[in-house]
């Protein structure tokens, strides 16, 4: 086994071992991983999703994604390489700052879009204008609603289907009406929002903790 496989395995097996509970959600761990490690494999994007503590979920996924999370990633080398080709020095040491990334986009911070959406046509459908503009297929949308009953997550789940997008939910309780929609469903095993959103964060984490594992060379220097 390689060295990334070996990182990859030990955290999802770290995982478990603190969270005993989610063991009765490995199955759907490990499909959600599989999904967005072929999106990201085949060049692809998250969109992320979801209203209050879950809103916040998704601007921490984002972040994590985007940038080095728990060791310093190497950037792409042709980007590096380019960088000073076209710059020189100035751009050797950018290459030197910059950090391999997963592209991933919270639609809930974009304030200017939904809120006019919002205004001119009605906030439910808001965030599945976003995922109409911005989906495309093989990129994964990624809805969290802790009840799993959140309208706008559900529009935003149909219209990531129909834009042949691969769909994630991360939920609790019985998984709601988004759960019917969702290709695969993260529903952990607590039925109160703020017990819900407390096992959302380590699942989250873990994927993006196995992600950068398998994806990314660390920085050398």
């Amino acid at each position: 086994m390689k060295q990334r496989e070996k990182n990859a395995e030990m955290l999802r097996e770290e995982l478990f071992q603190r969270y005993p509970q989610l063991t009765a959600c490995m199955r759907d761990i490990d499909a959600a991983l599989e999904r967005l490690r072929t999106c990201y494999e085949r060049g692809g994007k998250v969109l992320l999703a979801g209203n209050g503590g879950s809103a916040a979920d998704c601007e921490h996924i984002s972040g994590e994604l985007m940038k080095s999370f728990l060791f310093r990633r190497a950037p792409e080398r042709a980007a590096a390489d380019r960088l000073s080709e076209l710059y020189g020095n100035e751009g050797e040491e950018l290459s030197c700052l910059i950090e391999g990334a997963l592209p991933a986009i919270s639609l809930t911070s974009m304030t200017s879009a939904n809120t006019a959406f919002t205004n001119d046509v009605g906030s439910a459908a808001s965030l599945a204008q976003l995922v109409n503009g911005l989906g495309r297929k093989g990129d994964v949308f990624f809805g969290i609603s802790t009840s799993g009953n959140s309208h706008n997550i559900y529009l935003a789940l149909m219209m990531a289907r129909a834009r042949e997008m691969e769909t994630i939910l991360l939920t609790g309780g019985d998984g709601g009406r988004c759960g019917a929609v969702a290709d695969t469903v993260i529903c952990v095993p607590e039925k109160e929002t703020f017990k819900i959103q407390e096992l959302h964060l380590p699942v989250y984490h873990a994927l993006c903790a196995i992600l950068e594992a398998e994806l990314f060379e660390e920085r050398k220097n």
